[in-house]
């Protein structure tokens, strides 16, 4: 099965992958770059995060650190709650994306007030969901979202996508005809669905889930 990924992969991944028989081909449909001076009024005792380029950009910044040293943090997916670990953070909750967060912070703490790291282009579950219940949520952007074109040659059997953004990147140039699409998450999973039914969604937004997936289509497939 040759597979095209939509994002350079991690080493682990990539190798996992080919071990399973796949080839692979790898093109980034998107690029970020952090924002120099984020526009920051203030800051509440509670934060949000719903992705690794957001913590990436907020600990490239080091008054923003000093900024949110101290704060209650809850995140969405285990790789980004990984690396808030690694720079000395306490997650004190891990969704598995922003719906399953929304509706976590609505029970839990219907009273409080939220700062969200995050970029420009968003999925805009969070900021629309807890308004509606009297929540406030403050969107601190600190990274932009650069779509890439590629035309991509050749033909393939399946496509890696792992971010609303990634699917916009590679719509720009390319189609969606006879090939089979693999979304990480369900945001993705929904940008996918304006172009093509022919898609399965991981059932965890992780890579061994999203690996899972591919083994269980060729398994059906081959049936």
């Amino acid at each position: 099965m040759r597979l095209l990924s939509t994002k350079i992969l991690s080493q682990n991944f990539r190798e996992r992958i080919l071990m399973n028989q796949f080839s692979l081909v790898e093109k980034a449909f998107i690029k970020i770059s952090f924002l120099k001076n984020p526009k920051i009024d203030g800051i509440f005792d509670r934060l949000i995060f719903t992705s690794q380029n957001a913590v990436n950009a907020v600990f490239s910044s080091p008054k923003i650190q000093k900024m949110i040293e101290g704060k209650i943090i809850y995140c969405v997916g285990k790789k980004t709650a990984s690396l808030l670990a690694e720079n000395g953070q306490k997650v004190a909750k891990i969704a598995q994306n922003s719906l399953e967060l929304a509706h976590f912070l609505i029970k839990n703490h219907q009273n409080e007030s939220f700062s969200y790291f995050c970029g420009k282009l968003r999925t805009p579950d969070l900021e629309e969901i807890l308004p509606v219940r009297g929540m406030h949520i403050k969107p601190i952007e600190v990274y932009t979202t650069h779509l890439k074109e590629h035309t991509v040659k050749g033909n393939f059997d399946g496509i890696l996508f792992f971010s609303p953004s990634g699917v916009r990147g590679y719509a720009q140039n390319n189609g969606f005809e006879n090939v089979h699409i693999f979304c990480l998450g369900n945001s993705t999973a929904k940008e996918v669905a304006l172009h093509t039914s022919q898609y399965t969604v991981a059932n965890d937004p992780s890579e061994s889930q999203l690996l899972l997936s591919l083994k269980n289509h060729i398994t059906l497939h081959e049936k």
